[in-house]
């Protein structure tokens, strides 16, 4: 691995990163094409599904000059066809001489590009800056390698932990700014989750605003564009709950983005809720390794858990958080509802541990990006995924910031 290697590698990975929450259920691909003499001929990345792949993009952008060259790529190009044709094929075809590769495909129906190319002559390098480039495609990676969605907790809180004061108010913690990074956040996944508590106390309308355009990035290079590309699909709205309780007049049957919402199996379900989907109960809630499940096969492949800290404390309680995003106000009020409830630890020694990736100012306040530092524990207690569905005597127990 030389130094313009790793340069090129590391330009073709930013690239890939604006086309987060266009390209799902594809993963986020960049790629640089250089020409013979090491210049940069054409960039390319994938925007959205079905649309042109990384490689496509940067070869049309390179035309002749791709010849003898040198392709950066964020991950193994394909060997299959599906709406688009093989990029192996379209890298041959091209003439191009070298490939450098961060990530090897770990989906079976497209591995094999890699091969496809060595068996034609092709210089074929791997594992530059792969773990930098797994950490761009981490949603997409967990999604085939877990079978899975990648699943992001999001809070906002003072910085004692509180998520709403004694009275149960809670508009505004966090700052306008912080509000706005929200729905950038949103606007990148596929899938917001919500329990049934926030439903009843906050009634959030969990929606993309604006509602078309995923997170406005900084331009790649003077003149690019700063958003990124429109999202194929509204982001879905998903409701935990297992009485099925959502009133007909609750916002997340707005009609403004499709909502599913998760019940029990053996609940009572209203004429109003027509999308319903049915998940085994648990111990009082619903099974969310169950519900991870269904949304998998709907081809969800990332899934933001908003509210409120009864859902987020089960879903790390399961060791399914992949990443946890805070935004912290400047503000303290040493009373109200934490932000997060009961995450199985019932003794230091069985505490989550998390590594800091990022802390950025967001305006006034704090935006704080975390991952587990190992496995999340399973705790000791029943094995259980329960999203309660008594709504607790104490209301405040699951409200949520109103970041709606």
């Amino acid at each position: 691995m030389t130094s313009r290697d790793i340069l090129h590698m590391r330009r073709a990975i930013a690239l890939a990163a604006r086309g987060l929450g266009g390209t799902s259920p594809n993963p986020v691909v960049g790629c640089v094409v250089l020409d013979p003499s090491g210049e940069v001929a054409g960039e390319g990345f994938h925007a959205y599904a079905g649309g042109p792949h990384a490689e496509v993009a940067a070869l049309r952008e390179a035309g002749g000059r791709a010849r003898g060259g040198t392709a950066y790529v964020t991950l193994e190009p394909c060997a299959h066809t599906g709406r688009t044709g093989p990029c192996a094929t379209a890298l041959l075809e091209a003439g191009v001489a070298r490939v450098v590769v961060a990530v090897p495909d770990p989906n079976p129906v497209a591995a094999g590009g890699a091969e496809v190319l060595r068996r034609h002559g092709v210089r074929v390098d791997e594992g530059v800056l792969t773990a930098e480039a797994e950490e761009g495609n981490a949603a997409w990676l967990t999604f085939v390698r877990a079978r899975r969605p990648y699943v992001t907790w999001k809070f906002a809180a003072t910085m004692d932990g509180r998520s709403a004061a004694s009275d149960g108010t809670s508009q505004w913690i966090t700052s306008p700014e912080a509000r706005a990074d929200v729905h950038r956040l949103r606007a990148e996944s596929d899938a917001v989750v919500a329990g049934i508590g926030t439903v009843l106390a906050d009634d959030p309308r969990l929606t993309v605003r604006p509602p078309v355009r995923p997170a406005a990035r900084p331009p790649a290079e003077p003149g690019a564009a700063a958003d990124g590309p429109p999202r194929a699909a509204p982001v879905l709205r998903v409701v935990a709950d297992p009485g099925a309780r959502t009133p007909a007049g609750a916002r997340v049957l707005d009609g403004e983005a499709p909502t599913l919402v998760a019940v029990a199996e053996d609940a009572a379900v209203p004429a109003h809720l027509s999308q319903v989907v049915r998940i085994p109960r648990v111990q009082g809630g619903i099974d969310l390794h169950a519900l991870l499940a269904e949304l998998h096969g709907r081809q969800i492949v990332s899934v933001l858990v908003e509210g409120g800290p009864t859902l987020a404390g089960a879903f790390l309680r399961e060791g399914l958080v992949d990443r946890v995003v805070g935004y912290l106000a400047p503000a303290l009020l040493g009373a109200g509802a934490a932000a997060l409830g009961p995450a199985g630890v019932l003794t230091i020694t069985e505490i989550h541990r998390l590594e800091f990736a990022s802390v950025t100012p967001v305006g006034p306040d704090l935006r704080v990006v975390l991952r587990p530092k190992a496995p999340a524990h399973q705790s000791s207690l029943p094995a259980s995924s329960l999203v309660t569905d008594p709504l607790v005597a104490d209301p405040q127990v699951v409200q949520s910031p109103k970041e709606s």
